[in-house]
């Protein structure tokens, strides 16, 4: 049996093309100003039902608190970072908020049944693909942009970066690469039921990105 087998390697082996394997290329910058990164990424991430709304940087908090409690979501999800404490200090009285502070089995029944939005920041956003780029950690958990209905992401307009490669690049990723990265590119959908596209089926049914500018 041994032999056998290494008499069929070996003919593959001899048949194996010798031609020299083709270098990776790929472009580190598309030579797109703010704008042009801006006006893509929204283009794309409208283009697979995501929400873009450009804001005022200190102006964010009153847009939830018009657009979402306007929609009837009131039951918010937050971490415990930055953006969690920006958010609860001016929230909306009528929103209902709940920090994600304990382990997900003492609370998984509230978590997935009785929120209707989540709040996070992001790490970046990237213009070619219309993605945002996050970096769970435990003041922002995965299940965060995970699990809601609505994900509402903030994305800071001098943090979107041209593509993948420029921002593995600026942020020195080949020194030591994120873990757990996560690249988000418009609200959850899937084809496998019958080959009709379908959305919230595996994760949030909604994506707003709130692109937050510097200038009013």
């Amino acid at each position: 049996m041994n032999e056998a087998r290494e008499n069929i390697l070996g003919r593959l082996r001899a048949n194996r093309p010798h031609a020299a394997p083709t270098p990776l290329v790929y472009q580190k910058t598309l030579g797109w100003d703010r704008e042009q990164c801006i006006a893509s990424f929204t283009e794309r991430m409208q283009a697979v039902r995501g929400e873009v709304h450009r804001v005022a940087r200190n102006h964010w908090v009153d847009w939830i608190n018009t657009e979402i409690a306007a929609r009837g979501l009131t039951r918010g999800l937050i971490g415990r970072g930055a953006t969690a404490r920006q958010f609860a200090e001016g929230a909306s009285e009528t929103f209902e908020l709940t920090r994600y502070e304990r382990h997900i089995e003492e609370w998984k029944d509230t978590l997935f049944h009785q929120i209707d939005f989540s709040v996070t920041g992001t790490l970046g956003g990237l213009a070619e693909s219309g993605s945002l780029v996050l970096w769970p950690d435990a003041d922002e958990p995965r299940l965060m942009s995970l699990v809601p209905p609505l994900h509402i992401a903030l994305l800071e307009a001098d943090r979107l970066f041209e593509n993948f490669a420029q921002l593995i690049e600026k942020e020195d990723w080949t020194a030591g690469m994120p873990t757990n990265a996560l690249l988000i590119s418009g609200p959850s959908k899937t084809a496998d039921i019958e080959q009709t596209l379908a959305y919230g089926i595996h994760g949030p049914k909604a994506l707003i990105t709130l692109d937050r500018k510097s200038v009013v």
